[in-house]
């Protein structure tokens, strides 16, 4: 039983009315208007501007990679060799008697040609013995039990992996790609191609060792002074002859 106020006016209440549904008035009702049939449909407001895609001179799009697009700038590329793989004696410029030396050490003393190498990389005038003295090692090991140099390279394809990614150079797979003009896969994969050049470094190596020894060096030579060139010149103050007074 539900108690009443005596404040409140009395109320009946109707078990047929509760069900029906409230009717606005007719005043009400018109000021209120009736959607449209024809009307448009609200469009969200955006304030982005549509891009137009470029495209590279190697006929890729700006955005392949997932970046942010950039329309007008060229997707910056790898620099090339200042030397091919087979140029034994280099190019005829300022560096050619360099080059034929070069040439010599991998030929005849390539433990000589990796330490100058491994030297010019590291800045360093003491990394000189930490690389030559184990490739000596490697190179005696490979020599006297397989017969050829098979062991050294093992070693020493680091060095050509540092030369590129400091020089930002191309590697072997790239040049393929680059020479036969075929741009996809792996290249536009970063990690990907880095790992297929890691690959190719060993490879090289392995086969054309004395060739990539060389290579490698004809580029530091051209890029890096030697670390021992860099030393300060020192001042000697001689001290100055027997004076006599003169009369």
């Amino acid at each position: 039983m539900e108690e009443s106020s005596p404040f409140l006016p009395t109320q009946k209440s109707d078990p047929n009315n509760e069900m029906k549904p409230t009717k606005l008035s007719s005043s009400i009702a018109g000021e209120i208007p009736a959607p449209s049939a024809t009307a448009d449909p609200v469009k969200p407001a955006s304030s982005a501007v549509a891009v137009p895609m470029g495209w590279t001179a190697d006929g890729l799009s700006m955005g392949h990679s997932g970046g942010p697009i950039v329309v007008g700038e060229p997707i910056m590329r790898r620099a090339q060799w200042e030397s091919g793989l087979c140029s034994c004696f280099g190019k005829n410029d300022e560096f050619v008697s360099s080059d034929f030396e070069v040439c010599l050490l991998g030929t005849l003393a390539p433990c000589v040609l990796y330490g100058s190498n491994a030297e010019r990389i590291g800045s360093s005038p003491g990394s000189f013995a930490n690389h030559c003295l184990p490739y000596t090692g490697l190179y005696l090991i490979g020599q006297s039990f397989f017969g050829w140099n098979c062991m050294a390279p093992w070693f020493s394809y680091p060095s050509r992996t540092a030369i590129r990614q400091r020089f930002n150079l191309e590697g072997n797979c790239e040049e393929v790609t680059r020479s036969c003009g075929c741009y996809g896969g792996f290249v536009e994969d970063e990690e990907r191609r880095e790992q297929c050049e890691s690959t190719c470094d060993f490879a090289t190596h392995i086969f054309c060792h004395p060739c990539a020894l060389c290579q490698e060096g004809r580029e530091l030579r051209r890029r890096l002074p030697h670390p021992g060139f860099g030393a300060k010149p020192v001042l000697f103050m001689m001290p100055p002859g027997d004076q006599t007074m003169g009369r």
